[in-house]
């Protein structure tokens, strides 16, 4: 039986008690819609790009007020909720790029780091280097949600097959890619690379974006997307403006799709 899934888009700033309010009316608003699970962005909690500005915000899970609220708001609604990414201050003094699930108790079931980091020089003179400030994750994450068996990845992760191959060995139902993409990149691969892993992991992808003109100036593309096993888009909410969506997570088309298609049984190693 088909369950529903909700995504925020937003465009977060730079401080985490606004962003909370726009989470907690997202998850009031998704649980009056009928879904079981709503899906946030990555840096859901902070975007800003002032290292020295935004430290001040990154503490370790246990300090987050953000987490806290939000996590108080889901058990008070009755919905599971996936953060898409927020910055949290590990054990060793880095920082990681933490995906996080939690559930309609408000009960934390799974984190996942980012993997990879994005280190780039881009050609509109845009440059970002993760890796200074955020430490990588080092194994993919997977959790039992109400929608199905969830792979959890976030942004950049998109771009390396490797990982969405593990998420489609483990059988997922649907992969969460939470992002925060430049307009650039955006404008060029974000639907196609969507599309094409769902394909690949025949499983739902389910991406909540960031959108529009943040306080710390940068730009994102937004087009939060639901994507069906087929590579069908099911949902597109657009580059213009934040928003709460909607779609429908099938069971029984995945394993229609698996049975047509049956990619993954089939596969076979490959010596090099």
């Amino acid at each position: 039986m088909p369950r529903r899934a909700a995504l925020l888009q937003m465009c977060s700033g730079i401080d985490p008690d606004v962003n909370a309010e726009s989470v907690i009316g997202a998850i009031g608003a998704a649980a009056m819609g009928g879904a079981s699970m709503l899906f946030t962005p990555e840096m859901t909690a902070l975007v800003d790009r002032n290292r020295d500005r935004g430290q001040a915000h990154v503490v370790p899970e246990e300090q987050s007020r953000f987490l806290a609220r939000v996590r108080e708001a889901a058990a008070s609604a009755g919905i599971w909720v996936a953060i898409g990414s927020m910055a949290v201050l590990r054990e060793d003094g880095r920082w990681a790029n933490r995906a996080i699930v939690i559930d309609s108790s408000g009960t934390i079931v799974a984190r996942y780091d980012k993997i990879h980091m994005f280190d780039v020089d881009l050609a509109t003179g845009e440059s970002w280097r993760e890796s200074s400030a955020y430490a990588p994750g080092d194994a993919p994450v997977v959790v039992e949600t109400p929608l199905g068996k969830l792979g959890l990845t976030v942004c950049y992760d998109l771009r390396f097959p490797a990982l969405f191959e593990a998420y489609g060995r483990a059988m997922c139902d649907l992969i969460a890619i939470p992002a925060a993409f430049t307009v650039p990149t955006g404008q060029a691969h974000w639907h196609v690379m969507q599309r094409a892993r769902a394909i690949e992991a025949t499983a739902y992808v389910v991406s909540a974006a960031q959108v529009g003109s943040h306080q710390d100036g940068r730009e994102t593309y937004g087009h939060s997307l639901v994507v069906d096993p087929w590579g069908d888009v099911l949902l597109d909410m657009g580059g213009e403006a934040p928003g709460l969506g909607f779609a429908e997570i099938d069971p029984a088309r995945i394993a229609a799709i698996r049975a047509q298609v049956p990619c993954l049984a089939n596969k076979r190693t490959i010596a090099t």
